[in-house]
């Protein structure tokens, strides 16, 4: 007998015994997944830093994504928080940030009215810079999600591998 004559359909593949395949029903994975030999990077503490950074940095903005802040902008909103009326130049300084890019940070954090420029009573060529009023109240529950990732951190690597992380990356904040 011919195929057609038990409804078979010959585009359609025989039975092999094996569990038919759910890839519609899972997400579609690479078939070209390959582990890939990183030549001993991993003995370089560069390499698993920016593989920490780039962890850190997109679990944070994950994080902090309904109030729209990036890490950049939280730290410069943490720093003139505890620094009112600090100039342009000891934040860029401070964070090492460069002042063309602070400039632009700055101005996306005044448009938004969480930063105040004004003139600097002490040198008119500088910027006296302090949160809003409605800067610190965003910066108050900035600081809550803040603390969530922080969380997260810790729960990746755990708690004492957090604090003890903390302590030996200090010695970079300083520049």
């Amino acid at each position: 007998m011919a195929n057609h004559e038990h409804g078979e359909n010959r585009s359609q593949p025989r039975p092999t015994g094996k569990r038919p395949s759910l890839m519609h029903d899972k997400p579609m994975r690479s078939r070209t997944a390959v582990i890939v030999d990183l030549g001993g990077l991993t003995e370089h503490l560069g390499y698993l830093m920016r593989r920490a950074q780039i962890w850190v940095f997109q679990d944070f903005i994950r994080t902090l994504a309904t109030v729209n802040i990036r890490p950049a902008q939280y730290s410069v909103l943490t720093v003139i928080n505890a620094n009112a009326g600090m100039t342009q130049m000891s934040l860029s300084k401070a964070l090492g940030i460069e002042r063309a890019r602070l400039v632009h940070l700055l101005n996306d954090l005044e448009a938004r009215k969480f930063v105040d420029r004004r003139g600097s009573k002490t040198d008119g060529r500088s910027h006296a810079l302090h949160l809003t009023a409605k800067g610190r109240s965003a910066l108050t529950d900035i600081k809550a999600l803040a603390q969530e990732h922080e969380q997260h951190l810790a729960d990746r690597v755990g708690r004492k591998n957090h604090q003890l992380l903390l302590r030996l990356l200090a010695c970079f904040a300083s520049g």
